[in-house]
């Protein structure tokens, strides 16, 4: 049986990690499902951090990761053909702004690698990426 491999969004790792009540059963269905390898970004460690030196997440980077690898979670890190998919990303001309670059660069490595992105964030409709899955 072919495995499914899930990259995702920085915001459904830390509501994993508080036991947000926005962990929906369609998203830990996701997440407890034995078919599906779950990847993490490095953009989401880096984007961790910063939130966390600027007070604004109460988990570090540091401590991202370690609840990443205790979840089994896979570490995908950045590379160079993420970063030529990044260059291709369009939006739709109709579509709110969207400026994060760590949403950018987390939805090209999974578009790059082929991966299923499972994000809770509206703004990735803008971007008709077959790869997004919102939960």
């Amino acid at each position: 049986m072919r495995r499914n491999e899930i990259l995702l969004d920085t915001h459904i790792i830390l509501w994993a990690i508080s036991k947000d009540k926005r962990l929906t059963h369609k998203i830990r269905s996701y997440l407890l499902n034995p078919n599906n390898d779950i990847y993490y970004s490095i953009a989401s460690m880096w984007e961790v951090q910063i939130k966390y030196d600027r007070k604004k997440l109460p988990v570090s980077g540091i401590e991202f990761m370690h609840y990443c690898e205790e979840s089994g979670y896979h570490k995908l890190p950045i590379d160079d053909l993420h970063v030529k998919e990044l260059a291709g990303l369009e939006r739709d001309e109709a579509a709110p702004p969207h400026s994060d670059p760590f949403d950018r660069i987390i939805l090209s490595q999974a578009k790059a690698e082929g991966f299923t992105f499972l994000t809770h964030d509206p703004f990735f409709r803008g971007y008709n990426e077959p790869c997004v899955v919102e939960v």
